[in-house]
């Protein structure tokens, strides 16, 4: 489907307005960061920049936007057949991660904000995430016209978000850089998701 031309220059914009912030706070960190120089960097006005973003804090979380729209289209590239736990892992390990980077935007996440906001912006990456994954049990099994059908997939598909990002509050709310490494955030995402495989509740509960 085609986009409406707004729609995609609006996505170019945030784009832009990611990336130089993310220049800017790696470079001279948040606090030395102001929303004027992240709008000039992406040559757009301070108008726009708030038209997109409420403020430079919400940029902290920029890779994990980023992000969704990549997983969104890895998943829906996953061969036919293939699990469904098996293609998120997959999706989510498909990100081109910048190592360095993703791990001082974590630390500064950690340092520069409430652990309640955070939580609350993983709440609603999660919500989105757990859409994507839905519409991927649903094109591999369409589910029939009844509730309990449509029921089914979205409680697999919450459930599963829910592990992910699960995962993720652990690893960005951990107290030492070193819980905070990419491979780190891979093996509790897999172990995660491995909880559901297994059976989270043990079946004589």
């Amino acid at each position: 489907m085609v986009r409406p031309a707004q729609t995609a220059r609006s996505e170019r914009t945030r784009e832009a307005l990611r990336q130089a912030a993310l220049v800017r706070f790696l470079a001279q960190g948040v606090e030395e960061t102001s929303a004027e120089q992240i709008a000039a960097d992406a040559g757009v006005s301070l108008r726009t920049f708030y038209r997109h973003f409420t403020s430079k804090h919400d940029l902290l979380f920029a890779d994990y936007d980023a992000g969704l729209h990549w997983f969104r289209a890895a998943l829906a590239d996953r061969p036919p057949g293939e699990s469904v736990i098996d293609s998120v892992q997959s999706a989510i390990l498909a990100f081109p991660y910048d190592v360095d980077a993703v791990t001082k935007i974590a630390a500064m996440r950690a340092a520069e904000l409430d652990p309640g906001r955070i939580v609350r912006h993983i709440r609603q990456v999660e919500v989105d995430f757990a859409e994507a994954v839905r519409e991927r049990l649903a094109h591999d099994d369409p589910p029939g016209p009844g509730v309990d059908d449509q029921l089914r997939l979205t409680v697999a598909a919450r459930c599963i978000a829910a592990a992910v990002f699960g995962a993720m509050e652990f690893w960005m709310l951990g107290d030492e850089a070193g819980e905070r490494s990419l491979p780190e955030l891979a093996r509790l995402c897999r172990a995660a998701l491995e909880s559901l495989r297994d059976g989270v509740i043990p079946t004589d509960a």
